[in-house]
């Protein structure tokens, strides 16, 4: 098999989950650390540059379908922009070690929430 299809089938497989809105993004970088072996700071650069493009994609057929607010893109835009920029600045000063487990901990109760949300909408 060659080298490069694993990575082809797990970044289209999480390029599929994402475009559904599952979190293709974090499920990328967990199939990039755990069965690529890519350390963590290099799996979320590449999520990063990997979701540019998804996000670029999407775009369109949002704004198509109505799922876009322009008054709420336009107000939170620029405010993400700089935040972004400033956490990109400040977690090159900080040890990651650090961020592992609070980080572990947020995806766990983000999963539970999710699957106990969706219980409580289809009684």
């Amino acid at each position: 098999m060659k080298e490069w299809f694993l990575p082809f089938l797990l970044g289209a497989a999480t390029g599929v989950l994402s475009a559904w809105g599952v979190g293709g993004g974090t499920l990328l970088l967990l199939c990039m650390t755990l069965f690529l072996g890519v350390d963590q700071v290099e799996a979320q650069g590449i999520n990063l540059l990997y979701f540019l493009p998804a996000a670029a994609v999407s775009l369109p057929y949002h704004r198509k379908n109505g799922y876009l607010d322009t008054n709420v893109l336009r107000s939170a835009a620029p405010l993400g922009t700089v935040c972004a920029l400033a956490a990109a600045m400040i977690s090159t000063s900080v040890d990651i070690t650090i961020f592992r487990k609070p980080f572990g901990l947020f995806l766990l109760y983000a999963g539970v929430s999710m699957l106990l949300g969706q219980r409580k909408k289809g009684e």
